[in-house]
């Protein structure tokens, strides 16, 4: 519990400032995460199949241009530069042919880097945009996350009683509304307060609902993925914590769902 609470400090130290100065040094924080992330779907990966070195060098190469594409736009009509899919495309897909050895490099490992690539460029280049836009923003999809995270846990472990999934058998049903109400009353009550006062409450409480829904689906996700691989957690990049991705795994989701809802908000 020491070593949680202590890196939770230190990570708080970090990461608070930046996101407040925002600009350029939050822009390099978030594309540090983007290639620590894809490090963490890597690792998971190479527990059943090593990935060659000079491939995973050219998709974190190619993560780091994707979360940086248009790093200085604060107009949230998102736009991806085809040329780097294009070449992404190419640098990874090409070497099955060279290399002629599905032992070592064939498709499924080309499709995988690809997917993870883009997930993740994408996913944290949204994060970016998204600063760039408003800084309330950001902290309303973390809100939404952490307190709904945090009261699916208490509420859970309280009166949780009907198991949710067998992906994560510890989540039960009770633990999962009592999150989503939760996050949805105090994550309503910051966006009225500090975003948009004159919004419609029925249409953002509906939108920060089915958010905490969207979060909750994708911490399960990465749980499949982590119980595909048999791991506990993606790493032990925080101490206490486990990785990037055990952290971020709803936040990532919440930011993509989000996206879905701006032309109303």
């Amino acid at each position: 519990m020491k070593t949680r609470i202590i890196s939770a400090l230190i990570l708080i130290c970090i990461c608070v400032p930046l996101l407040v100065i925002g600009g350029l040094p939050f822009d390099i924080l978030v594309t540090l995460v983007s290639i620590m992330a894809l490090y963490e779907i890597f690792k998971v990966r190479r527990s059943q199949r090593e990935i060659p070195f000079i491939m995973e060098l050219f998709s974190y190469v190619l993560v780091a241009f994707l979360t940086m594409n248009n790093y200085t736009s604060s107009n949230l009509i998102i736009t991806v530069d085809y040329r780097l899919v294009a070449f992404m495309i190419f640098f990874l897909l090409f070497p099955i042919v060279f290399i002629n050895d599905n032992k070592k490099y064939n498709v499924d490992d080309a499709l995988f880097l690809v997917g993870a690539t883009l997930f993740i460029g994408i996913s944290l280049n949204l994060l970016i945009l998204l600063r760039n836009y408003s800084l309330s923003y950001v902290i309303y999809i973390f809100l939404i996350s952490c307190i709904t995270d945090t009261f699916a846990l208490v509420t859970g472990k309280f009166i949780g009683r009907t198991k949710l999934t067998s992906i994560s058998p510890k989540k039960t049903i009770e633990g999962s509304i009592g999150g989503s109400i939760m996050g949805t009353i105090i994550s309503v009550l910051f966006f009225i307060t500090f975003i948009t006062p004159g919004i419609n409450l029925v249409v953002i409480s509906v939108v920060t609902l089915v958010l905490t829904i969207v979060g909750q689906i994708g911490d399960l996700v990465f749980s499949a993925i982590k119980r595909f691989y048999n791991k506990k957690d993606f790493s032990n990049l925080i101490p206490g914590h486990g990785g990037i991705l055990d952290r971020l795994d709803s936040s990532i989701f919440v930011t993509l769902g989000l996206l879905l809802f701006m032309v109303i908000l």
